[in-house]
């Protein structure tokens, strides 16, 4: 089920997040290229293990993180609980 615009701002709103193009949008700063890659690793692990899998785009010490979901077009509770686990992953 999607949820509103409303729902998502109170939800992660507040942490960063951006809401655009029916995803959730969200830019990491890393310490350096290595980082960003062990980053995305446990980031890939944690979707595997929910079955939700981002787009992922890596440029060097960056890390921007879209999430939706394709088969509803839009974002779900699924999608702001991935969001909430990649923020418990990232350490500055």
């Amino acid at each position: 089920m999607l949820i509103s615009i409303d729902e998502i701002q109170k939800s992660i709103s507040k942490k960063g997040w951006d809401y655009d193009n029916k995803k959730l949008k969200k830019t990491y700063e890393l310490k350096n290229f290595s980082e960003s890659i062990k980053f995305v690793n446990e980031i890939a692990n944690k979707a595997n293990s929910l079955n939700h899998h981002p787009e992922i785009n890596v440029n060097f010490n960056q890390v921007e993180i879209k999430i939706c979901s394709v088969e509803l077009n839009g974002v779900t509770t699924k999608c702001v609980n991935l969001a909430i686990q990649i923020d418990n992953f990232y350490v500055s």
